[in-house]
């Protein structure tokens, strides 16, 4: 609890009340300017747990990750669990899976302006038929992303750690996995638990969970 001194400097000091308050009303405005100064001055952070493998979930972390460094942010990326497939060397794997997935019907990247229109709301039971239904999925999805001018995934990811990301492996799940640090890009940053990175995302400005 603060003291009568640290709420009013001047409370035991012999001053005029009107100078005491003058005074008392600079020591404000120096101390709020002091502050506005160190926060202007304070970089901001963002942390960012990528939980999920996908293509289409592999989005989110690096385009936030990418656009928070454009803006001069400390952006740092803790990929855990399946969020790991977005280190491999090689993402030609990543696949979009529509089955149990609401929001996912698509529109179909190609063909005349109706069709195009037609959003297929497949069931998922008819889905888990039709073979090589996620292969396809993926397929039209890829052709989506380069149809509307989207950077691929490997693109983000090289822009992300050319604007100072950091990627983070979760060192639980390596060794959950099987992995080897030669399985991922050598531009990983550092692989630690989540004792390590938990202090990381409590001083950040931002953290999110995808």
């Amino acid at each position: 609890m603060a003291t009568q001194l640290e709420r009013n400097p001047t409370a035991n000091l012999d001053l005029d009340p009107a100078l005491a308050a003058r005074i008392d009303a600079l020591l404000d405005e120096r101390l709020e300017a002091k502050l506005a100064e160190i926060r202007a001055a304070k970089t901001p952070a963002m942390t960012i747990i990528a939980t999920k493998g996908t293509l289409d979930w592999a989005y989110p972390p690096f385009i936030l990750a990418s656009t928070g460094a454009a803006l001069g942010w400390d952006v740092s990326i803790f990929f855990t669990f399946y969020g790991l497939e977005l280190l491999k060397k090689d993402l030609r794997k990543l696949k979009v899976s529509p089955l149990g997935n609401p929001a996912m019907p698509m529109k179909m990247p190609m063909g005349p302006d109706w069709f195009r229109a037609i959003r297929w709301n497949i069931p998922n039971a008819v889905q888990s038929l039709i073979p090589a239904y996620e292969a396809f999925a993926t397929k039209m999805m890829k052709k989506t992303i380069r149809n509307t001018g989207v950077a691929p995934i490997t693109e983000l990811r090289a822009l992300s750690l050319e604007a100072g990301v950091n990627l983070i492996g979760c060192q639980m799940t390596v060794d959950l996995f099987g992995y080897k640090p030669s399985d991922f890009i050598p531009e990983v940053k550092d692989y630690v638990g989540a004792a390590s990175f938990l202090p990381m995302a409590r001083d950040a400005d931002v953290s999110l969970f995808i």
